[in-house]
């Protein structure tokens, strides 16, 4: 199999691994978290039909909950972790897989400012920044390639979502849909596992907003 050039952000099966970040209970009131779990359950579906390498993290989930059963993620064990980056709990998955050229990267993308966690925690909240855009810039500061899925991320204030995706584009991480990064994943029509999942593209993604952040030429984007 020929090597992906990074400059391409090429993805193939065998060299990259699906991260599910943070998709927990008390993120409910999210905007669009309904419709980004729904994209990201069908990445995950994606994933294991294609035999892609899967973590899944929970941010403090003795104050936030545990992940929501919507994503289909029953069969992950999650790691849970109080960093905003998702790379200090998985490391091991990391280090275990040389071949891993490309993440893709899915989750919640809101503050961590969020109740009931302990007050000696929320102390240092005021100061954070958004944990995909935390866990991306470690996994490229890594030598990866990161692939945001863009319609399977969110934030509570989506001038966060908009200036998140606009800085890890300035980053080098490159910004997707699930439909193309599926598509590419599958590769060929006469994939073994093509028709399963082309019954899971079947349907268009949800509408999580995209439109209003990327229309008009928006400057952050040109």
């Amino acid at each position: 199999m020929a090597a992906a050039r990074p400059a391409l952000g090429r993805v193939l099966p065998g060299s990259s691994m699906l991260f599910l970040c943070d998709m927990q209970e008390k993120f409910r009131h999210v905007v669009y978290f309904r419709q980004i779990v729904s994209v990201a359950a069908r990445m995950l579906k994606v994933a294991r039909l294609l035999s892609v390498p899967t973590v899944l993290t929970e941010q403090y989930p003795q104050g936030l909950g545990p992940t929501v059963p919507e994503l289909g993620a029953q069969g992950l064990q999650p790691y849970s972790k109080t960093c905003f980056s998702m790379v200090p709990a998985v490391q091991q998955e990391l280090d275990a897989r040389p071949q891993l050229r490309s993440v893709l990267l899915c989750g919640v993308e809101t503050q961590a400012c969020i109740p009931p966690w302990p007050p000696s925690f929320l102390a240092g909240v005021v100061l954070t920044s958004l944990r995909p855009q935390q866990t991306a810039l470690d996994l490229l500061d890594r030598g990866l390639q990161v692939h945001v899925v863009v319609d399977a991320c969110t934030s509570r204030s989506q001038v966060d979502r908009l200036v998140a995706l606009s800085r890890l584009r300035q980053s080098g991480a490159f910004l997707s849909t699930s439909e193309g990064l599926i598509f590419q994943l599958v590769g060929d029509a006469t994939h073994p596992q093509f028709k399963e999942i082309q019954k899971l593209v079947k349907e268009p993604s949800p509408d999580s907003g995209l439109l209003g952040l990327f229309q008009d030429q928006n400057p952050l984007f040109r």
